[in-house]
């Protein structure tokens, strides 16, 4: 089991323990002699109706998570993927119901409407005025008897929230919300399972598939089909919610983050729902944001609902709870587009070509050297870094080999200086830049010198700005003893053996000085040939043996 855990047991009190110490006294909890965690609003007005939610866990923020004012005002939490027990719902309706009465929102599922609705029909033969909405927006499976409840209970939250929080009385706040419920779609996908702590993951998605119609607690979907692309599946999200919605006005859309998805995806699948014709007809977007997770599972969804002026001031209406995805209009991406400012011609577009059939043939060695090492350099780099060295010089190896008709190939110092270009604009990450500092001081030596004193010049430019020195584990222990070879006279063969003999040194050199390297452990390193030191030993060995 890999979470971070006390005992398994604890796990949703002590998650709530924190929620509440997080929450800078907006929240409070009853007491350990609940029969299970209640989150409460800290501050409650008994003249307005009480909004209970909450069903398993495993969701966060949901439920607990948006316990504030303008929307809930008690979350009953249940152990993982379980729902709370009757009592323990009974208790958080007790704790909140005022004269105004309370409104339960629940998701459709089997566990969550029996317990809710005993303790609702309790709460009510003790002089309660309780009402329960059941939320069934999920699309998945159209000829279900019972749509389960995903993402799109939470539009009923706020919307409920902002009645509530005017004063609207439960009767009114409870058909706001059944109507909301009527009208929201949702539909969510998902590229593996989510990890339940204490059970071992569910192995039922292949890597190169998506699963359609999600189940929040791990329930096979729908469908199963080959990933593609993000767009091609946007695409037919969109299109199947497009058929339930009930016009083709404007809607309301939260994308949600099912848990195991990175920011960086979650910002293109925005991107890619904009390019839809559901995507034009939003005139206001909630997120992307985890709101409705479960657990890790790397997967989204998306939630329509078909929007009137009510909902609209519903859910813009301001809420002092963090976990909510504030609902703004989106822009649209052509408005904010700008030129981009006017570059200097670099030194490749001002240069003019010419022929050097020695000159080319090194540079075609050298870089299909760095092609050709491309998985044995990401292998080396997966040890001590992120594993992509190799991808890293075989991009910018192709992009010379892409250029080199383009290249002043008998003009030293214009070569250098386009290389120098070429790294910038190809290789990227510190390799890259590193390079370019060594091709341009190359080449602003070139012309007052021999090949081997400004390459060496070069090496020195490179250690200035870069800050490493031979013995810091980078590719500068291959690449000084091998320009030392050549400024000694042994040419390409002696610079070849001595850049190995420096690369395989690396495998002894304990801690790193500089570098991605600096940052890992001298036990994971030693024995490890630097994954730089590699590439360049190899580059001068491919064209010393071409040669």
């Amino acid at each position: 089991m890999r979470h971070f855990v006390n005992d398994l047991d604890d796990l949703v009190s002590e998650g709530l323990d924190g929620t509440i110490i997080s929450a800078h006294g907006a929240l409070q909890r009853l007491d350990q002699d609940a029969p299970a965690p209640v989150a409460l609003r800290s501050q409650l007005d008994p003249q307005h109706v009480a909004l209970v939610s909450g069903g398993g866990s495993g969701h966060e923020p949901s439920h607990a998570g948006f316990v504030g004012e303008g929307l809930l005002s008690a979350s009953v939490c249940g152990s993982v993927f379980a729902s709370p027990s009757v009592d323990a719902v009974l208790a958080g309706i007790l704790a909140v119901t005022g004269k105004a009465g309370c409104l339960l929102i629940v998701m459709n599922y089997t566990g969550d409407r029996l317990n809710f609705g005993l303790a609702a029909e309790r709460a009510r033969a003790m002089g309660h005025d309780v009402e329960m909405v059941v939320v069934a927006d999920d699309i998945a499976m159209a000829d279900a008897a019972q749509p389960r409840g995903i993402a799109g209970t939470l539009l009923v939250h706020k919307i409920a929230g902002h009645l509530a929080e005017q004063g609207k009385d439960l009767q009114t706040v409870a058909a706001a919300a059944r109507d909301v419920a009527d009208r929201v779609v949702s539909l969510g996908v998902a590229r593996d399972t989510g990890t339940v702590p204490g059970n071992d993951a569910v192995d039922r998605i292949d890597a190169a598939e998506v699963e359609i119609g999600l189940g929040i607690h791990g329930e096979p979907g729908v469908e199963t089909k080959t990933f593609k692309a993000l767009s091609d599946l946007v695409e037919d999200m969109t299109q199947r919610l497009q058929t339930e919605i009930a016009h083709d006005g404007p809607i309301a859309l939260l994308i949600n983050d099912l848990g195991g998805t990175s920011a960086l995806e979650m910002s293109a699948v925005t991107a890619a729902v904009a390019k839809t014709e559901l995507g034009s007809r939003v005139e206001l977007l909630l997120g992307p944001a985890a709101v409705m997770t479960s657990t890790d599972m790397p997967g989204f969804s998306l939630s329509a609902l078909p929007l009137t002026d009510d909902d609209r001031e519903a859910l813009t209406s301001t809420t002092a709870v963090p976990s909510w995805p504030t609902a703004g209009v989106p822009v649209r991406l052509a408005e904010h587009v700008v030129s981009s400012p006017q570059m200097p011609a670099s030194a490749l577009e001002s240069s003019t070509p010419s022929r050097n059939d020695d000159v080319r043939s090194l540079l075609e060695l050298a870089c299909q050297s760095c092609i050709d090492s491309k998985g044995e350099l990401n292998d080396l780099d997966a040890k001590v870094g992120d594993g992509d060295t190799g991808s890293t010089f075989a991009h910018a190896a192709r992009g010379v080999q892409e250029r080199l008709d383009q290249l002043p190939l008998d003009d030293p110092e214009a070569l250098c200086r386009s290389l120098s270009a070429l790294m910038t604009q190809q290789m990227g990450g510190s390799s890259g830049v590193l390079l370019a500092l060594f091709f341009e001081h190359t080449g602003e030596a070139v012309s007052d010198t021999d090949w081997p004193s400004a390459l060496a010049r070069g090496l020195h430019g490179m250690m200035d700005l870069g800050g490493a020195d031979v013995g810091d584990r980078t590719m500068i222990d291959a690449l000084s003893p091998a320009i030392e070879a050549l400024q000694d006279g042994q040419g390409l063969q002696g610079a070849a053996e001595a850049a190995r003999k420096g690369a395989d040194g690396t495998q002894a050199l304990g801690s790193a000085g500089a570098g991605r390297s600096a940052h890992v452990s001298q036990e994971s390193l030693n024995g490890v040939t630097d994954p730089g030191a590699e590439a360049v030993a190899r580059v001068l060995e491919a064209m010393s043996q071409g040669r």
